[in-house]
């Protein structure tokens, strides 16, 4: 799948990247969508970091275009790296049907991957002190529909664990 994606993002302009150059900072508004051709990307959500993106074809970028938001999310590159860029990533999408699809595709992978952890958690420490949120959160991703969600967490701030 994220073969498909860079062949079809061939005729974008490539970003050669160096280490700790970045690509998109949580927060900022931005209308760009970039694939990553070579290269390490390391993924930070309110300083934290959640995800190193290496493999080619990877998309970055598409939920702030497809939720019409800030990026969620600061991506840096780290390690010399090469990005095709494409400046109006809505218009990019929207050019080719199979783009949209290999879009969903690797967001509902994504979101496979975070229920599926997220059901392994809860099988493997049930309503531990800290996880019992585990069974809501697994009820919200499910059945999301709605207002977009808000960023942070309603989690006890100073658990006693």
């Amino acid at each position: 799948m994220d073969d498909e994606l860079l062949q079809r993002a061939a005729g974008l302009p490539e970003i050669t990247l160096a280490p700790g150059d970045t690509v998109v900072r949580e927060g900022e508004a931005g209308e760009g969508l970039w694939v990553l051709v070579s290269g390490a990307l390391q993924i930070t959500k309110a300083g934290v970091v959640i995800n190193s993106i290496t493999r080619p074809g990877a998309a970055i970028g598409e939920i702030s275009l497809l939720l019409d938001s800030a990026y969620s999310a600061t991506v840096v590159a780290s390690e010399p790296s090469i990005v095709r860029f494409a400046a109006d990533g809505r218009a990019f999408l929207m050019s080719d049907p199979a783009i949209t699809r290999l879009i969903a595709v690797g967001l509902a992978e994504r979101l496979n991957f975070v229920t599926t952890y997220l059901a392994d958690l809860k099988h493997q420490y049930g309503d531990s002190p800290g996880l019992a949120m585990v069974s809501e959160v697994l009820g919200h991703l499910a059945h999301r529909q709605g207002a977009p969600a808000r960023p942070g967490s309603a989690r006890e701030p100073n658990p006693d664990y």
